[in-house]
């Protein structure tokens, strides 16, 4: 019998292309998944489960999958398939989507970062692939280079290969920093107005000196068109979460791109050990979970999708004004979480609340409600993760509550 490392090693020769088979069949389970358990797991454990006026936060477990995307997930459950065809075939259509060359699906956005600098780093040298993250002694690049005000936590990933940020700020600091350790320039879409450099310049300037391009697009859609958006411009790798605005399966994320970058990061995953993102597995319903959740996001109507959500945001708007002393104030964020934004405050000589005790109130409440504190006197409320009617819920509960502190 083959041993579990041998049979790693085999796979690890195999070809990223092949057939998905059982494609029929897959289709077939699908339209028959099994019905949802009607036992709550979460009321049998004690988990508190609460209506989502926040926003596609990771420690509030993103989204809601579509149901599409979870009969997806349940028909394909039946069946083995192998990991690299399923990654090959979805990869290939999220591509065709996306303008890309080529696609893999990823254990989220932070895992697209780092495998898809692992892929820059290696190429399609396996020696190279199970070195990392030491990079000394091997002839890989070792700096990564990111303007200043684009630096977030995030940007870890990068340094899970090894490398190197080097933080820039003008166009004369990046000429300056580019050398030949520079294996990387990254750009984050989200905080792109707090550099001075765009995006055109930071391609145009990559390019001119042969270094491959990335750009963190993780919580960029709506719009829709950020999915190629970026492609188009000429980045050659783009990273994007499938858990938020998409709704697929929250540890799930795309890296799309050049072929070559995509093919050489697919080295560093799973099937294959030995790599550093042998951790980051994706299991082939999240796959095939997340191709349903990005077919659907690309092919709906967003402007009635927006038209919903603007709906529910003036309910709870008028509720909200309806107590003296509340205004509310709506804002649409331009570069991520792209989504009608309440900002609620009060004026505490007619209101006597702080934003600790209102969220303390609408989190103890049945239904539970979460939503965002923002100041001492103030929330944020969206509406794009709620459920249809639950607008309802959350004005007359933010109503209750601010009538009882009316002084």
């Amino acid at each position: 019998m083959m041993k579990r490392r041998e049979l790693i090693k085999s796979l690890s020769g195999l070809p990223l292309v092949g057939g998905l088979m059982g494609g029929s069949t897959l289709l077939a389970s699908a339209t028959t998944a099994a019905s949802i358990p009607a036992k709550s797991l979460a009321q049998e454990l004690g988990i508190r489960t609460f209506i989502n006026a926040a926003g596609t936060y990771t420690a509030m477990t993103g989204s809601l999958m579509h149901k599409e995307v979870m009969e997806a997930i349940q028909g394909s459950s039946h069946e083995f398939m192998m990991l690299d065809d399923v990654q090959t075939k979805v990869g290939e259509k999220i591509a065709e989507m996306t303008h890309a060359e080529s696609a893999v699906v990823t254990a989220g956005c932070f895992s697209a970062l780092t495998l898809g600098l692992a892929g820059v780093l290696t190429g399609m040298d396996q020696k190279k692939v199970e070195a990392l993250p030491h990079l000394e002694g091997t002839g890989m690049k070792s700096e990564v280079i990111i303007q200043k005000g684009h630096f977030v936590g995030y940007s870890h990933a990068l340094k899970n290969t090894g490398c190197t940020m080097v933080e820039i700020e003008t166009m004369e600091d990046l000429e300056k920093a580019i050398n030949s350790k520079t294996a990387l320039m990254w750009f984050l879409h989200i905080q792109s107005d707090r550099g001075q450099i765009n995006h055109e310049q930071w391609v145009a300037t990559a390019k001119k000196h042969g270094i491959p391009t990335m750009i963190d697009m993780a919580a960029d859609v709506p719009p829709v068109e950020n999915l190629w958006r970026f492609n188009d411009m000429g980045f050659d790798l783009v990273c994007v979460s499938g858990g938020k605005a998409m709704r697929g399966p929250q540890s799930a994320g795309i890296l799309m791109g050049k072929k070559e970058y995509v093919d050489a990061a697919r080295l560093s995953m799973p099937p294959r050990g030995s790599t550093i993102g042998r951790g980051m597995k994706v299991n082939k319903e999240e796959i095939l979970g997340m191709y349903v959740a990005i077919k659907k996001f690309v092919n709906m109507d967003h402007e009635k999708e927006w038209k919903i959500w603007e709906g529910r945001v003036d309910h709870i708007k008028k509720a909200a004004e309806s107590v003296d002393g509340v205004s509310v104030a709506i804002t649409v964020p331009e570069l991520g979480n792209h989504t009608p934004t309440m900002k609620i405050s009060w004026d505490t000589s007619k209101v006597d609340l702080s934003t600790q005790k209102l969220q303390e109130s609408l989190r103890g409440g049945n239904p539970s409600i979460e939503v965002v504190g923002s100041g001492k006197t103030s929330i944020n409320i969206t509406t794009w993760m709620l459920q249809p009617g639950e607008e309802k819920i959350v004005a007359t509960r933010l109503k209750e509550e601010l009538n009882k502190a009316s002084v």
